[in-house]
């Protein structure tokens, strides 16, 4: 089947590789950087979700960069030259500075190129959230989407992707400046379990606490339960674990419970993420209600004033 618009993804989505692997889909590969060196995160294909969280639990600590610009030219430059409109669906720029690069680079081709079609969306999206929506924005493409209604989808569809995860610890996290140190030191105080989700604008935002995994295996079924939309693009769950696969299971058998129906989407924390979350990470993703609709009414005025969505 011929498509009639491309699309390019980057590795921060965690799905597995066989889900992207395919034609028009170009993968960009965040760098990241350990002991042995710099590496790429290419899903797991030269390294496992095992090794790497085992590596940190031995006490690696791996750190990370945005992906330089000199690959979103060779990426985008590509797209420009295939003669096929491409979608580009990037990193939250929430959590990292790639989506400016990114938007640099586009901006440069197109002034080079006027007639080309390349759309950029910040999906404020992260991990096996992003990977809902990547996922569905190639089931999008393969029954037929324009280009540009592809990414009008996605910058409509990106605030109705919910998603909740608990992590062991909030260290890593503070390590790599994604939440304020205060929140990771009364969370070590009160030797909880940490949940977080994502918030309108791309950003964490601490949702709750557990006392110990099983009430925050729990906590996440019931955040799944009350959230979960009726109707919508179709009942996928995705369940993202950084290498704790027995909790990922008891956590699919909780919602299965309830509900047989669930189309269950499986993914292993990569490397990128893994290195802020660390291992232990347990997530549960879904479509959901619109999240702009959760502001505080003094937020929504505040976004009004300055034009935003």
């Amino acid at each position: 089947m011929e498509h009639r618009c491309n699309l390019i993804i980057d590795s921060c989505c965690d799905l597995p590789f066989e889900v992207v692997d395919r034609e028009g889909v170009e993968l960009i590969e965040f760098p990241y950087v350990t002991s042995e060196g710099e590496r790429a995160d290419d899903l797991y294909r030269s390294t496992s979700a095992h090794e790497f969280f085992q590596a940190m639990r031995e006490g690696e600590q791996p750190t990370t960069s945005q992906v330089p610009m000199h690959t979103y030219r060779e990426v985008f430059g590509r797209a420009v030259e295939s003669g096929v409109p491409t979608v580009a669906l990037v990193f939250s720029s929430g959590l990292s500075g790639s989506y400016d690069a990114a938007a640099l680079v586009r901006d440069e081709i197109l002034a080079e190129h006027p007639d080309a079609e390349l759309h950029l969306v910040d999906t404020r999206l992260a991990s096996v959230a992003e990977a809902l929506l990547v996922y569905e924005a190639i089931c999008q493409r393969d029954r037929g989407m324009t280009a540009s209604e592809l990414a009008r989808w996605a910058e409509e569809a990106r605030f109705f992707v919910d998603a909740e995860f608990m992590v062991d610890d909030l260290e890593a996290l503070r390590r790599g400046g994604r939440i304020p140190g205060s929140v990771a030191y009364a969370g070590s105080k009160l030797d909880v379990k940490p949940l977080l989700t994502i918030g309108v604008d791309g950003k964490l935002v601490l949702s709750g606490v557990a006392r110990g995994r099983k009430k925050g295996l729990k906590q996440l079924a019931e955040y799944y339960r009350k959230r979960a939309a009726k109707e919508g693009p179709g009942k996928h769950v995705v369940i993202g674990n950084a290498d704790c696969e027995k909790d990922a299971d008891r956590l699919k058998e909780a919602l299965s419970k309830d509900d047989d129906s669930i189309l269950f989407l499986e993914s292993s924390i990569g490397p990128v993420i893994g290195s802020h979350v660390g291992p232990g990470m347990i997530a549960v993703v879904f479509w959901g209600g619109d999240k702009r609709e959760e502001l505080s009414v003094a937020d929504r005025i505040a976004k009004r004033v300055r034009g935003a969505e």
